[in-house]
């Protein structure tokens, strides 16, 4: 008789259901949003400015515009060029517009980028994006989740660092690491919302405030395991898949 082998859950769908299990005992929910994003969701609404490295087709990929395709999730009055959404902060506006404060979510995701690729990048990859609005939100409050979802996927020995960093949605910016093999690894960006950002989604930044952070789930996935290279998650070998 023959023996079929049985179905095994993808390495980074292990990671997210951990993480998500990580937030829901923190009172977060899951948000979800698309994948093919407009320039407003993207950068206008981040306070990313329009001359940012960012929006250039070294890192982002636009879509050409097509007449007979109607993007349904476009906004009027806002920039609708299309592009393959380049993180998943578009889903924090997303939410928020449609959501009053208190917030929690996360919103794990796949992201694109127009870059090359080695053993610790791809040009499309997972992240998991969290961002929490309240009244009187602090940046002891950002550290301190940080650290509960880092040493929640991580081990509880795991070493984290803040250093202080530039994004135009936050501020201030914090640039997040672990120690890794004896080495320190950034892990993701995190800060204090910015206010232009609470008042693109239609909050007043005078009484709500928030912190968000989002990192690559690829990138915590080879910390746990020791694989060293990104790209073996993707080129379909099942036995790089099935020994996790």
């Amino acid at each position: 008789m023959e023996m079929k082998q049985k179905g095994h859950l993808h390495p980074i769908t292990q990671v997210i259901r951990e993480a998500i299990s990580i937030f829901d005992k923190l009172g977060f929910e899951v948000a979800e949003g698309p994948e093919l994003e407009t320039e407003w969701y993207s950068f206008d609404a981040l306070n990313i400015p329009a001359d940012h490295p960012a929006r250039d087709m070294q890192d982002t990929f636009w879509i050409k515009p097509n007449p007979k395709f109607e993007f349904k999730n476009y906004t009027k009055g806002k920039s609708e060029r299309a592009v393959l959404r380049p993180h998943t902060s578009p889903v924090q506006i997303r939410y928020m517009e449609k959501h009053n404060p208190p917030i929690r979510i996360i919103s794990p995701g796949k992201v694109f980028r127009n870059e090359a690729t080695d053993n610790k990048h791809e040009a499309q990859f997972f992240q998991l994006e969290c961002l929490y609005v309240d009244k009187e939100v602090s940046l002891s409050q950002l550290k301190g989740t940080i650290e509960t979802y880092m040493k929640g996927m991580l081990g509880n020995d795991v070493e984290v660092r803040f250093r202080p960093s530039y994004f135009p949605f936050v501020e201030p910016a914090l640039e997040v690491d672990v120690k890794f093999k004896g080495k320190w690894m950034e892990m993701m960006g995190a800060g204090m919302v910015h206010p232009n950002v609470l008042k693109a989604a239609g909050h007043d930044p005078k009484v709500w405030s928030g912190f968000a952070f989002g990192g690559g789930l690829e990138r915590i996935f080879m910390v746990k395991s020791g694989l060293d290279d990104i790209r073996s998650l993707n080129n379909g070998d099942l036995r790089v898949i099935t020994q996790f």
